[in-house]
């Protein structure tokens, strides 16, 4: 018996990344999740290596309503019902405030800020239909602190620790716990755009990276997305039954301070 045997949960941004590691993770654990994403091929991939009796793959746009409508039902349909939400989906820009075209700007919104808002409404009434669940939002460490260059993707990720704490006050009494992970900088495409494109580039990316991350986080690495996984796994489970409305930073240490050595 997994912590998740039982579950269903509805996992965004599933097709690679966190989202991928997550969706693998629930599985291992006894939950039956749903994999969504704009990725329909990778995404099918992960659904299929996971066995049709354990995981389903839906494309899910999170900007759009009408996306997760479908989302919800066809988890309902295949599997009965839906008592978790992952809400991992996300962008990242690099711009200066004063270079940020207004059109990046809300690009970012819509898919970080207003995908979690549109999740979480969508998938409320049916936590609620199963006597309770689980909603973990991805924010990041960038919600509680300032990074050069990350307007649009902080101001987006700070909403969603808001709108976390509300949501959990909201939904208590409904039995559903709301909480949101906030990774530092995590070994995934979003991070590492080299991934995609394996070869001398890549390698001379991965490394460039891997020395970045050595001298700026106190534990000498950037975060690997299988422990982002087992921190929202921790917060879908009932080992963390008396914990909602929280952010939990997991990020190696880098938030800790600035190191002089």
């Amino acid at each position: 018996m997994g912590k998740l045997a039982g579950r269903v949960v509805l996992i965004t941004g599933a097709a690679r990344g966190q989202g991928e590691q997550e969706a693998r993770l629930f599985a291992a654990e006894g939950a039956k999740v749903v994999l969504a994403d704009v990725l329909d091929e990778a995404g099918e991939a992960v659904a299929k290596d996971l066995g049709a009796g354990t995981a389903r793959y839906v494309h899910l746009d999170v900007r759009e309503e009408a996306d997760w409508a479908a989302a919800v039902a066809e988890t309902k349909k295949t599997f009965g019902k839906l008592d978790g939400l992952v809400n991992n989906a996300g962008i990242l820009r690099f711009n200066e405030l004063v270079n940020t075209p207004l059109e990046e700007y809300l690009h970012v919104v819509q898919v970080n800020q207003i995908g979690a808002f549109l999740g979480m409404r969508a998938a409320t009434p049916e936590l609620v239909a199963a006597g309770g669940g689980t909603i973990v939002n991805t924010a990041s460490y960038t919600a509680v602190t300032g990074m050069a260059l990350l307007t649009s993707y902080a101001a987006t990720k700070a909403a969603i620790v808001g709108m976390t704490r509300v949501a959990a006050m909201e939904l208590a009494d409904k039995g559903i716990r709301v909480n949101a992970v906030c990774p530092g900088a995590v070994d995934t495409p979003m991070t590492n755009p080299a991934q995609l494109a394996p070869g001398p580039d890549a390698e001379a990316s991965a490394a460039a990276v891997a020395e970045l991350y050595r001298k700026v986080v106190p534990m000498g690495r950037i975060g690997r997305p299988e422990e982002v996984a087992r921190l929202a796994l921790f917060l879908t489970s009932e080992d963390s039954s008396y914990i909602t409305g929280q952010p939990f930073v997991i990020d190696g240490g880098w938030l800790a301070g600035v190191s002089v050595f």
